[in-house]
């Protein structure tokens, strides 16, 4: 990787100005043409030396460092030999050029006022590493300073300009990579799903690290936030990001995110880089919070439910028993609900499948209102409008559709109308909606925008789990196990998880296959949470900023400036006209 290397000690000024004859006119300094012929000619000797002026004169220059009673920073700043000449700063003009174009933002660095900044710098072309010394200063002693993330800066700034060709088109390649790694993010987020799917995502030495963390947060006062919480707590919850890091698929993305990192990064760093542990990296300090939480879910007794893969959506009954003069009816109702679900249809046809609903409803035929009502909350031929298929929804529930009243349940709990929706849901299970009967159960269990009520809960969960409802099953089986909100009773639990596994129920299969070391059912399923949470995470991980992000404007003068350092360098008049990147805004 391509770099720049910066370094900046400094020397006391005064002595006989040995340092400034040293790079001016030491073995390797290389002597300026063009401009400086004439002068040079008019020389008892020959030097490198320049600087804000077009001649220097080295007798002069060595006497005002003589007589300079302060700190002179004395920059070396380096490129390796190929790139170098790849980059046409082999020779001293494009230096001169560079640090003149730049004299401001050192100064500003090193927290000198640019009418107070002196220097002077030479140019020596030797061995693998061509370079610049160059000798800083500001004409009020003690005024200036330099930290090390100063250093880091004049580095920066001085980067952007050199490479900045090739970062961006480093950059432009890097927006095809960051597509690349979000496909195959996706990929692997489905690979995640799908090994939590299967009871994969088993981590025994994270769960007496989660009853640790559980005990430690039960001691806790104040904001239960990983910046707030004692160092103990915080090597806790860090111990377990650690081993959440260990699991294959977790390290895969975390790898593939820093690699890409660490390429737009490295024109920044002299050394390569180490990455450090999921558990340092700032960018997902999140997951510390989510084991936070996951924790103290656990303390409270917070009831999950794991139904995430849980399909509900309902088809009305089909009219097999049609009178002879409703006959042109269904056939139309039944070819627009095909057109509607083709992916081969188009929007158009979508759009006059629900045009022929409406004037299906306008003739009587009343079941279309819940095709309506779907087609409205899906998008499907029309744009997505909540108004639209409450209205619909609501005229086939009224009509007496089951299907209609737990779809319109729904929809209304979506809004925060609980109340509403728990009516509906209740005219559902009278008949018979076993999904209903798993929403009551749970709105009931967990007191969410209505009254706890356990009994109520268990009630309907069982109609629920009794009409074949896997999730209802699981859920049943879990609240018997676990004895916290009904009274424990492993016979009940064995039999509801048996059902609900028998219907492929991967987390009831997860119990199960641990009945006889079983351990505590919600520390054993954090590690599957906590890993879904890490999933959510490198979904949204920050990345690189793209090509067009990094390239800030830059104003007129500046344009014309650049032009010129262009043409100074080489470059023909008509290679740089569109560009519109500064030289020094991209720190980073």
């Amino acid at each position: 990787m391509a770099r720049l290397i910066v370094k900046s000690p400094y020397i006391k000024g005064g002595g006989k100005g040995g340092y400034a004859r040293y790079i001016a006119t030491r073995d390797g300094v290389e002597l300026l043409p063009s401009g400086y012929m004439e002068y040079m000619a008019e020389r008892p000797r020959s030097h490198g030396l320049f600087g804000d002026d077009d001649r220097v004169d080295l007798g002069k220059a060595i006497q005002e460092v003589n007589e300079y009673p302060g700190n002179i920073w004395t920059h070396i700043i380096s490129l390796k030999r190929e790139d170098a000449e790849r980059l046409g700063y082999d020779h001293a003009p494009q230096w001169r050029n560079l640090l003149r174009a730049h004299r401001n933002d050192i100064a500003k660095v090193m927290h000198i006022p640019p009418q107070d900044f002196r220097w002077y710098a030479a140019f020596h072309d030797e061995g693998d590493h061509p370079h610049v010394h160059m000798m800083a200063w500001s004409v009020k002693p003690g005024q200036a300073y330099l930290s090390k993330d100063g250093i880091q800066q004049i580095r920066s700034v001085l980067t952007n300009d050199i490479f900045q060709q090739e970062m961006l088109h480093t950059y432009e390649q890097k927006s095809v990579s960051r597509d690349e790694l979000m496909r195959e993010s996706r990929r692997t987020m489905k690979e995640l799903a799908w090994q939590m799917k299967n009871g994969i995502c088993d981590c025994p030495e994270m769960e007496p690290l989660i009853q640790t963390l559980v005990a430690q947060l039960s001691e806790v006062t104040g904001k239960k936030k990983y910046g707030y919480l004692p160092k103990a707590v915080k090597e806790t919850v860090d111990k377990i990001i650690d081993e959440l890091e260990k699991l294959p698929v977790v390290d895969q993305c975390y790898q593939t995110w820093w690699e890409l990192q660490c390429e737009i990064m490295d024109y920044y760093s002299e050394h390569e880089r180490k990455r450090p542990k999921l558990s340092e990296q700032k960018e997902f300090r999140s997951i510390k919070n989510a084991v936070i939480q996951e924790a103290e879910n656990i303390r409270l007794g917070v009831v999950t439910f794991e139904d995430g893969q849980m399909e509900d959506e309902q088809e009305d009954e089909e009219l097999t028993s049609t009178p002879q003069n409703l006959w042109r009816q269904v056939m139309a109702y039944r070819e627009a609900k095909a057109a509607l679900y083709d992916d081969d249809s188009s929007w158009i046809e979508k759009e006059n499948a629900v045009h022929t609903l409406e004037l299906l409803w306008d003739e009587g035929l009343t079941v279309v209102a819940h095709q309506l009502g779907k087609c409205w909350r899906d998008g499907l031929g029309v744009i997505p409008d909540d108004e639209q298929a409450e209205r619909w929804f609501r005229l086939s529930a009224e009509a007496g559709n089951g299907y209609s009243q737990y779809a319109l349940g729904k929809l209304l709990q979506g809004q925060q109308r609980t109340t509403e929706a728990v009516e509906w849901y209740n005219r559902a299970s009278t008949q018979g909606n076993q999904y209903a009967d798993y929403w009551l159960g749970k709105l009931y269990l967990t007191g969410k925008g209505m009254p706890k009520d356990v009994a109520e809960a268990v009630r309907h969960l069982t109609a629920s789990a009794e009409a074949g409802n896997q999730y209802a099953q699981y859920t049943l089986g879990k609240l018997y196990l676990v004895g916290q909100n009904i009274p424990q009773d492993r016979e009940q639990a064995l039999h509801w998880l048996t059902q609900s596994a028998s219907q492929g129920n991967e987390y009831a299969q997860f119990f199960l296959d641990r009945w006889d070391t079983m351990g505590q059912p919600s520390v054993m399923l954090s590690a599957t949470r906590l890993l879904h949470r890490v999933a959510q995470t490198f979904r949204e991980a920050p990345l690189p900023r793209d090509a067009t992000t990094m390239r800030p404007q830059i104003d007129r003068k500046r344009m014309e400036k650049l032009r010129e350092k262009k043409l100074a360098m080489g470059h023909r008049p008509d290679d740089h006209g569109s560009q519109d990147f500064s030289m020094g805004g991209m720190s980073m």
